[in-house]
């Protein structure tokens, strides 16, 4: 089966060629050690700069945020009782082997992070096992991923012009089975099914483990491979509070930062990690090419909020707990799974229009939305909650959004494009990954771009 890491590496070669044919590259040959700029100080930025700290090139990242480990945001949510959640990147997949070797070469435990999905669906509440896809429909979607493999690049440049719903339309989901799909779907993709590229869902759910990589997290929080690489790295490398405003790239070879505090950085190489949102706001000298400008306002990240609620018990029951709704809240899952205490943490994890409707409520309302919709499988949660917070990515001031989503017709335009390097300058991100919104992508892209620096 080609995978679409094999796509990404074989349009990462081209790219590459096109750079080296057009660039002029002043004093940088092989032999010569490049200082490089990082802008962002997320898994990518962090896993460039772990790769050429490896290599003994000089560096520094800067971090428009107070803080480090962008999207990945790890919270506690109980001092007490030392209960942490992660208001971002939550999973780690069978399939995540650098996230995995990194975990182990730091000395860092993953726990399984798997559920057995509930499910409310029209006021009905439905335990785990008790509910399934129509057994037509089930051997209808197990030939259609069969056929994933059989596929040319002809046919999934045409599947990607096609929208996921539509194409689940035409080859027969339809009533019951099209509502639980766009449910549980949207909840991977965080908007509704309408939006997302055909191609890129029927990749990913062809590719991924059993549980669509929703498998391992890091115990005591995500954030701690990012405090792990930034340690190894040394935290002197990174300029925390330095938003960049402006790219000043010279023709005879260099760069130069200029940061919105007044700082000033200047390196032979870049390596840029920014969301779209943030790359679109830098001016750039010379400027990006008018399709990377379009690109950059075209790719859309996902509205997804999440809103953690500490309950004096674990009512639930069982640890493996998750289940999906036709209501506001969306989606619940288990956010302390293996993390001892009586107290336990649910999490309401919105998306879409949904989301946005849901962060924009007090706590009061979200409470009250909250206590309706668990009802029908636990009566009258509200007693037993004592606090909640909430992180809103849509309105988050560097992404606009929690990770990438690309449209139909996107995969093969926009995102061959979006990784093309620009002068001195390589691209890295979870956008550019094989599948959006995971650690793992972020950290291959940054890798990957550190590799071609080096050469």
């Amino acid at each position: 089966m080609s995978s679409r890491r094999q796509f990404i590496k074989e349009s990462s070669l081209a790219s590459a060629g096109i750079l080296i044919a057009s660039s002029s590259w002043g004093n940088f040959f092989i032999g010569n050690k490049p200082k490089v700029v990082i802008l962002g100080a997320g898994f990518a930025g962090l896993s460039a700069a772990y790769y050429l700290h490896q290599k003994k090139i000089d560096f520094v990242i800067l971090e428009a945020r107070n803080r480090i480990s962008g999207r990945v945001f790890s919270h506690t949510i109980d001092e007490q009782e030392k209960l942490v959640v992660e208001l971002g990147a939550e999973w780690v997949g069978a399939s995540h082997t650098r996230v995995q070797n990194l975990c182990n070469e730091f000395g860092l435990s993953l726990d399984n992070n798997q559920f057995n999905s509930h499910l409310i669906y029209k006021g009905k509440y439905h335990a785990k096992g008790d509910w399934d896809y129509s057994d037509n429909w089930k051997v209808t979607f197990n030939k259609l991923i069969d056929a994933y493999g059989k596929m040319t690049p002809a046919q999934k440049i045409k599947l990607d012009k096609t929208d996921w719903w539509r194409y689940l339309v035409q080859n027969g989901c339809d009533g019951r089975d099209l509502d639980i799909r766009e449910l549980l779907d949207s909840t991977d993709f965080g908007e509704s099914i309408r939006h997302v590229s055909a191609f890129a869902a029927l990749a990913e759910y062809a590719e991924s483990s059993e549980k669509n990589e929703m498998d391992y997290k890091i115990r005591g929080g995500n954030s701690l491979l990012a405090q792990k690489m930034a340690e190894a790295i040394g935290m002197d490398k990174i300029k925390l509070q330095h938003a960049v405003n402006k790219v000043i790239q010279k023709s005879s070879g260099g760069v130069e930062v200029h940061c919105a505090n007044g700082g000033i950085f200047k390196a032979d190489k870049l390596i840029c990690t920014a969301p779209t949102f943030a790359v679109r706001k830098i001016n750039w000298l010379p400027a990006l090419p008018s399709d990377q400008v379009m690109a950059l306002d075209q790719l859309q990240y996902a509205r997804i909020n999440k809103n953690p609620l500490l309950f004096n018990k674990r009512f639930w029951g069982a640890e493996d707990f998750d289940m999906v709704t036709d209501q506001l809240p969306h989606y619940f899952y288990h956010a302390t799974k293996n993390q001892r205490s009586t107290k336990g943490v649910l999490l309401s994890y919105t998306i879409g229009d949904k989301a946005a409707v849901v962060a924009g409520q007090d706590e009061q309302w979200k409470a009250a939305v909250i206590r309706q919709t668990l009802n029908p499988a636990f009566g009258d949660v509200l007693p037993m909650l004592e606090k909640q917070t909430n992180y809103y990515w849509g309105s988050d001031e560097y992404s606009r959004g929690a990770y990438a989503i690309y449209g139909k017709g996107q995969w093969f335009g926009l995102r061959p494009t979006l990784s093309r390097p620009h002068l001195h300058t390589h691209f890295a991100g979870e956008h550019l990954a094989d599948w959006q919104g995971f650690m793992e992508g972020a950290i291959n892209t940054g890798e990957d771009a550190a590799k071609k620096i080096v050469g």
